[in-house]
């Protein structure tokens, strides 16, 4: 089964052809980081405005990377949930009149679920397991009871860890997207060289919280002078291990105590070099089975909402035309 799926939901513009939910045939993606830089983080009507110039070329640049025509499509997907509203309605509007037009079943995809399986497309991963889903807008860690049946058992209460990183990158003086000059600059820097907490929130052991961990950053480079505290390797190192030893700690005690030996890492996130690192080495001491996306699945990309609409459509999830964008929706509801 092919599925032609579209992604807009922040700031990429994203079209891919998948088959059988775990072949990617294509995975094109239309970037916006470059309109986006001269304000610091992505503008909502500029997002839209960019997703509707591109998506065209977007689908067509799939379809003939994939070496497929409509015809040969089995259906069309679109992420409807969550994100920019306007954004999401570009790709779930487009996606509706391919669908229509076509006479081809449509499928909305949580954005969320689909991260979850971007695992399926380098690996054999299948559920029951659980995840940790880490991006700029979004930390949660997920219990993957089956394809289409989700549970969260831990969020952030406040920041996503993506968005940490990116606001540290940029009180650091790095450029936007900060989280991967972030990476960059902290490799062969002393992880050790600045001690940052690990907030406990009280009522869930494996909820976060990131915002004292931002303010912490925020207040150790004012006590440093302008010299030290720019473009500096050490701080860089140390407040990306106090998040990955953060994020480790919950996620490892949440599987400990759910008795899952079979884990997965999802989001923009676990694209991070540390991260990546110390989930590794921890699960490999522990015994446990890690997966991990490859680098070109962890951030925004249609390939994951093909897969993962693989699984919708074999439930039964198909949408209507009256299908609408659902800017914060839960994982554990299917739009």
């Amino acid at each position: 089964m092919r599925i032609l799926a579209i992604e807009s939901s922040c700031d990429e513009t994203a079209a891919a052809v998948v088959e059988d939910g775990r072949r990617a045939l294509s995975n094109a993606v239309a970037s916006q980081i470059e309109a986006h830089k001269i304000y610091g983080g992505v503008v909502p009507e500029i997002a839209s405005r960019m997703h509707a110039e591109a998506i065209c070329a977007v689908v067509r640049e799939a379809l003939e990377a994939a070496g497929v025509s409509l015809r040969e499509i089995d259906a069309v997907a679109a992420t409807a949930a969550p994100g920019l509203v306007g954004a999401l309605l570009v790709g779930l509007n487009y996606a509706k009149g391919l669908a229509y037009a076509n006479g081809k079943p449509l499928v909305a995809v949580h954005h969320l679920r689909a991260h979850a399986a971007a695992n399926y497309l380098n690996s054999e991963l299948a559920p029951p397991y659980l995840c940790l889903i880490v991006s700029g807008g979004h930390t949660h860690i997920v219990e993957v009871l089956d394809y289409t049946t989700f549970r969260v058992v831990g969020r952030t209460r406040d920041d996503a860890a993506g968005e940490a990183l990116d606001k540290t990158a940029r009180l650091l003086g790095l450029p936007y997207p900060g989280g991967p000059h972030l990476d960059h600059l902290g490799r062969g820097g002393n992880p050790n060289a600045y001690k940052f907490p690990r907030p406990k929130v009280p009522g869930n052991p494996y909820d976060f919280s990131f915002s004292g961990l931002k303010t912490a950053a925020m207040n150790q480079l004012r006590s440093l002078n302008p010299e030290s505290s720019l473009s500096n390797p050490d701080f860089a190192a140390s407040f990306q291990f106090a998040v990955a030893d953060y994020l480790c700690r919950n996620f490892l005690c949440a599987a400990a105590d759910l008795g899952y030996q079979t884990l997965a890492l999802a989001g923009g996130v676990c694209a991070n070099s540390v991260l990546r690192a110390e989930m590794k080495a921890r699960c490999e001491k522990l015994g446990l089975t890690l997966h991990v996306p490859g680098l070109a699945y962890c951030g925004d990309n249609a390939a994951m909402v093909a897969a993962q609409a693989y699984y919708e459509f074999r439930a039964g999830h198909i949408a209507g035309l009256g299908c609408n964008a659902a800017p914060s929706l839960s994982i554990e509801e299917t739009p």
